[in-house]
């Protein structure tokens, strides 16, 4: 059963019930046993003292359990930090964490102010050139009160993270320090809204349950054979009727930079563009004999890069994060035997443009870095999927473009992973072994419980179910991190209402997986039960 959002001061002691064997599960799962209980069941407090006061102990504390879980706790004593009557959430309303002050606060349904922390306060704070990076934070519990500092208004963002979680998890924040920071540096989900329409409510309760997670990244597939889902200015004619509007899209983007969260923009081309082709079919993808090739446009005429480069100027100003998705995934003109024989258009325009030792092949690599010069040129970093780089050619895929490692099946040819690797290529793992949710489970796909990204797979794990052998080929620079990936192949065989059901668990595991490079410290079962009781 799913929690609410909000976590009350009369919510924070839900779980702390009478009986031995309620204790028990309690324990199990990270809450702290009150050490003497008033008739309701919370601690008792004398009347001078706020509830959130530390009682005097000798005991010491046990680390909250939070999905993912935190990477280094140095217990402390005392009864920790819930929040009181008179507990206010304390850090500078005009300055760089005011929204992360107001959003835990109204979530802990307490005050927000600016000035001096009193006893019994949770109070925020920026200390610059702490440990952790960006995303990093300390959580200190003390004598009834806690503070969160951080680098950055990132990380101090996730310390609020494992405050909510552990109230909810264990009726307070026990007493101690918190040192935590991720494992990967890009975490997230990545979502096929062509295929299949998502309405804007339904992604953005997506990106307040990735935030919980501590995930950063949410991928949008917003282009593909069957339809294009975002309104459209300068080419309204390829918009399908059913599709997000650049006031909702905003609004997305808007709840994603307060939570944290990077939205990752994708145009997948030269392959996957059916919904441009149907209203441009002048620009698909014809053989010597005239038989057209679904989704792929013919990148020897102009007009087909001219359309996307203007869809991409068009949108960048939507999409401010730092990334964007060029896809370059399963471009049909090169699974024929013979392209140069297939496609004469295709080999002369890439002889003429990179010389007579030039092939199909070259071409579709001078695509991807024209649209890589176009992402850069407004200030994004360029994405690609892995089967859109190809090896011996004349021209060279850029190696400035994030490698989105999918083709992890076994029974699928692709180049290893190690090939770009070795190159210096960075990656991103989507291993579609462990991280696809594909509606309507085709091609022998089914839908992930996360139970496999909990046990098995790791960061390095890109292609079937061994992680990559050289472990120094797989550090945190390396392979950046993953996103879990849901396919609307087939729309109709799941609701908006069972994808996000049937993804919860799965994010929570990979959550757990980018955040600590270490061996998960429940069993899958009693992490599924801490997930319950979080709600996320």
């Amino acid at each position: 059963m799913r929690m609410p959002r909000r976590v009350t001061r009369a919510g924070c002691v839900r779980g702390t019930v009478a009986g031995a064997a309620a204790t028990f599960v309690l324990i199990a799962l990270g809450c702290q046993q009150p050490t003497q209980s008033s008739p309701s069941g919370s601690p008792a407090a004398s009347p001078s003292e706020s509830p959130s006061a530390s009682a005097p102990g000798t005991t010491h504390s046990r680390p909250p359990r939070t999905i993912p879980s935190v990477r280094d706790f140095a217990p402390g004593t005392g009864s920790g930090w819930r929040p009181g009557d008179n507990s206010r959430v304390v850090a500078n309303l005009k300055g760089p964490l005011a929204d992360e002050a107001r959003m835990i606060a109204d979530e802990l349904d307490i005050e927000a102010v600016s000035g001096k922390p009193h006893r019994g306060d949770l109070s925020l704070a920026l200390k610059h050139g702490q440990r952790g990076g960006r995303e990093g934070y300390t959580l200190t519990v003390k004598d009834g009160s806690a503070r969160i500092t951080g680098a950055d208004d990132t990380g101090v963002f996730y310390g609020t993270r494992t405050v909510k979680q552990a109230l909810r998890s264990g009726d307070r924040v026990p007493a101690g320090v918190i040192h935590d920071w991720p494992a990967r540096a890009q975490r997230g989900l990545n979502l096929d809204i062509a295929r299949k329409f998502y309405s804007a409510s339904w992604i953005e309760a997506r990106l307040r349950e990735m935030a919980d997670l501590k995930l950063n990244q949410l991928g949008l597939h917003f282009s593909n054979d069957q339809a294009f889902r975002l309104q459209s200015t300068t080419h309204p004619e390829i918009v399908a009727e059913r599709h997000l509007t650049k006031i909702e899209v905003r609004r997305i983007v808007a709840l994603a930079q307060r939570l944290h969260i990077t939205v990752i923009p994708e145009i997948d081309s030269p392959g996957h563009l059916g919904a441009i082709i149907d209203a441009h079919p002048q620009l698909q993808l014809r053989n010597a004999s005239g038989t057209r090739f679904m989704g792929a446009v013919d990148i020897s005429d102009p007009g087909a890069a001219r359309i996307v480069d203007e869809l991409m100027r068009e949108y960048a100003p939507l999409f401010p994060g730092r990334y964007w998705h060029l896809g370059a995934d399963e471009y049909l003109a090169l699974t024929v035997k013979d392209p140069q024989a297939s496609f004469p258009q295709l080999a002369a325009a890439a002889q003429r443009k990179y010389g007579p030792q030039a092939t199909v092949q070259d071409l579709a690599t001078g695509w991807l870095n024209d649209r890589a010069a176009v992402a850069r040129s407004l200030g994004k970093q360029p994405k690609a999927w892995n089967d859109g780089f190809f090896a011996g050619g004349v021209v060279t895929p850029d190696r400035n473009i994030e490698v989105e490692y999918w083709t992890g099946r076994l029974k699928w040819p692709a180049r290893q992973p190690e090939e770009y690797l070795s190159e210096g290529r960075k990656v991103v793992n989507l291993n579609s072994e462990y991280l696809y949710y594909v509606l309507g489970e085709p091609n022998s796909f089914f839908y992930p419980t996360g139970e496999r990204i909990y046990e098995q797979w790791t960061p390095g794990t890109l292609r079937g179910t061994k992680p990559v052998a050289d472990k120094e080929l797989t550090r945190p620079d390396r392979v950046l991190g993953a996103r879990f990936a849901v396919w609307s192949d087939q729309p109709g065989a799941q609701t908006q209402a069972q994808v996000a059901h049937g993804i919860r668990l799965p994010l929570a595991a990979l959550a757990q997986r980018l955040w600590d490079p270490g061996k998960p410290p429940l069993s899958w079962d009693d992490f599924t039960k801490l997930a319950d009781r979080l709600g996320v």
